[in-house]
């Protein structure tokens, strides 16, 4: 392996340290699990209802990131029996601080991608999650409908040549995928 220059060193700096904050949240979101695979399927959907209220009274993305990570996980289970592991927590994390979350083809892009989407529509405020083309916006937004659906979110795509009314409908969604171009 090449030796690392200063600046990309630099840019590393810390990443240890990270890693292990990251891996931390991650445990802890699966101590959750027990309380949040009690729940019934109402009170899971209600939970969404919490989180929004909880927001609105002053709390910050950051205050309900776990539980509202640990809903995800639990409806992605009861949707289709695949849990979502503890590095794709981590996944999730690193996107909701803004950051990119290399992974390679079927280590489960989609299923990241949907924690940091749900938690992120929780102000009600509409998610974009921007895809590389119409097909793979398609599937990923049916993919996890079933997962939002179970937590009270509507999902929607965008594509193109798409009439006025239903890309209207989509924006209103409170997650849409789709290509920047149509965006």
């Amino acid at each position: 392996m090449p030796a690392l220059g200063s600046f990309e060193k630099a840019l590393r700096f810390g990443e240890g340290r990270r890693m292990k904050r990251l891996a931390e949240q991650a445990s802890y979101i699966a101590t959750l699990e027990p309380e949040f695979r009690e729940l019934s399927d109402d009170e899971l959907r209600g939970k969404t209802v919490e989180f929004r209220e909880r927001l609105a009274n002053g709390e910050e993305l950051e205050d309900v990131l776990f539980e509202a990570f640990a809903a995800v996980r639990e409806a992605r289970l009861r949707e289709s029996d695949q849990r979502i592991f503890d590095v794709q927590m981590m996944g999730g994390i690193v996107l909701h601080e803004g950051d990119i979350a290399e992974m390679k083809t079927g280590e489960g892009k989609t299923f990241v991608a949907s924690l940091a989407l749900y938690l992120n529509a929780l102000p009600a405020n509409g998610v974009h999650l921007v895809t590389v083309n119409d097909y793979l916006a398609q599937r990923d937004a049916e993919w996890n409908r079933g997962v939002y659906e179970r937590l009270g979110l509507v999902v929607s795509f965008i594509e193109t040549m798409m009439p006025f009314d239903q890309r209207r409908a989509a924006y209103d969604a409170d997650i849409t995928y789709g290509t920047n171009s149509e965006f």
